[in-house]
């Protein structure tokens, strides 16, 4: 696998219109993006794999990220290996332990100890009659220590919702041989008001997710800055918004820090649309 240069994140390619996501798929493998990013909250996510395999002819699909508390190990492994053996060494697994909240919706108190939880899913990953090679699979990570397994127990690292300045921490951390995927949120408008509105409707959510609100204190972020407005120190730090240049250099800083591979998830006023032709125009500008 080639995890090299730029991809895209996308919800549209995983809950959207099965045709149209296939049809998306196979253009932006075309257009020539290395890696097509799509999330999970449970359900058939490696069929949704397979539709995108099959959709495609060189790009990787990676999942960003399988959620391991919704998925037996075994069954995934399995599907692994009936995916490769089927479409050649093109899906890489990302793999997170998601955030509390998701989890204990369902089942109060089930999540609990998430690093020794990703490891026990990673052992059970190595001990199927068909494991998942380590250079197969990437993880979530954003702190120290589950950094440190990423580059002990995976490929990388596949950060989410973080700025040039974690990419450089997270590349210090694991040195030089792993790899380090960040996402990257890019708002294609010029209007600085019409990008902070978007940004802010989308933003606010995952602020209220601890793990990332503990990311972002970590990287100088103060609590007044992600609470209320929201401050525009903020936002303009995690969301890339302007022209295709201003996207081209936060890629360029994200590159500079040391990250392998960006993946950009576009957000639309209506994200609900599919968000076609900004794919089409940022192809045309960086790849």
């Amino acid at each position: 696998m080639d995890l090299s240069g730029i991809g895209v994140w996308s919800f549209h390619l995983r809950w959207g219109d099965p045709a149209e996501a296939a049809d998306a798929a196979a253009e932006l493998d075309e257009l020539g993006f290395e890696a097509l990013w799509i999330p999970d909250v449970g359900g058939p996510v490696l069929d949704a794999v397979g539709a995108l395999l099959a959709a495609t002819k060189r790009t990787t699909v990676a999942t960003g990220i399988l959620n391991l508390w919704m998925h037996d190990p075994a069954d995934i492994a399995a599907g692994y290996a009936a995916l490769t053996a089927q479409h050649g060494e093109r899906f890489l697994m990302g793999i997170g332990v998601s955030h509390a909240a998701a989890i204990d919706a369902t089942e109060a108190g089930r999540y609990r100890r998430p690093l020794a939880a990703m490891t026990a899913f990673l052992d059970e990953l190595d001990k199927a009659d068909t494991p998942v090679p380590r250079d197969a699979r990437v993880l979530a990570a954003l702190g120290p220590k589950m950094l440190d397994l990423a580059g002990s127990r995976a490929r990388g690292a596949h950060p989410y919702l973080v700025t040039p300045e974690h990419t450089a921490l997270a590349r210090e951390r694991l040195g030089p041989g792993p790899l380090v995927l960040p996402e990257q949120t890019v708002i294609l408008t010029t209007d600085a008001d019409e990008a902070r509105g978007i940004g802010r409707g989308w933003l606010a959510g995952y602020l209220k997710m601890p793990n990332y609100a503990n990311n972002l204190r970590r990287l100088g972020f103060t609590d007044e800055e992600m609470s209320g407005v929201m401050s525009d120190r903020l936002l303009d730090a995690v969301i890339a918004w302007g022209d295709e240049d201003a996207v081209r250099r936060r890629v360029e800083e994200h590159q500079a820090a040391g990250a392998d591979h960006v993946c950009l998830q576009v957000l639309l006023a209506d994200q609900q649309d599919v968000p076609r032709e900004q794919w089409r125009r940022l192809a045309a500008a960086l790849l």
